[in-house]
């Protein structure tokens, strides 16, 4: 079964996958900015990308999976909000050059081969001034935190991340700790953490 099969099996099995509240430390990061256009990559069933709607930013998000899509139309429609919602590979996708005010990508693991077909586009869709925000579970989450993937190759690394940001002035780039609720990884028991990793980034002038 193909990825895109399984996450289409996986969203079509529950009502929601992931919690319909954005992601948080993504909230910390873009609340304080002006809207403009953004991308969401990856988006899922939508929640930041709703979020962003919210706030009168024009958003653009991508997930592969179309039961996903399908899933975060319904929601903004229920929530009166528009969001242009695409149905897209990030590894095929012609994103536009210096295109977004903010480009935001949750929690989207793949191999470092796979990440070279899509993350450089995604970086240079943000347009001069506007900010990345990438977010995921650290490596070391394995080993000294709890849930995500457990295959080391797919999680993310800052070095490696930033070595791709050679354009942008760096914000905040660092490991933190993250509740833990259950077999997703996104909630919030105190006694149990898990470790992602954030990098914010401004494109510089």
């Amino acid at each position: 079964m193909r990825g895109k099969d399984i996450w289409d099996e996986k969203y079509a099995a529950k009502e929601l996958v992931w919690s319909a509240i954005p992601t948080e430390e993504f909230v910390k990061k873009v609340q304080h900015l002006t809207p403009g256009k953004a991308l969401d990559v990856a988006c899922g069933e939508g929640r930041n990308a709703i979020y962003l709607a919210e706030k009168r930013w024009d958003v653009t998000a991508v997930d592969f999976s179309k039961v996903a899509i399908e899933k975060a139309r319904l929601i903004a429609e229920k929530r009166s909000v528009d969001v242009n919602w695409v149905v897209a590979d990030a590894s095929k996708y012609p994103f536009a050059e210096n295109e977004y005010d903010l480009v935001g990508v949750m929690y989207l693991h793949n191999s470092k081969q796979e990440q070279s077909r899509w993350l450089p586009a995604v970086i240079k869709s943000v347009a001069t001034g506007g900010t990345f925000v990438y977010i995921g579970h650290d490596r070391t989450n394995i080993q000294y935190g709890v849930g995500g993937p457990q295959d080391p190759s797919v999680l993310l690394s800052i070095g490696e991340t930033l070595e791709l940001l050679k354009d942008f002035e760096i914000e905040q780039a660092e490991v933190i700790e993250r509740p833990y609720a259950d077999e997703t990884g996104h909630g919030g028991a105190p006694e149990m953490m898990a470790l992602d990793a954030i990098i914010c980034a401004k494109k510089r002038g």
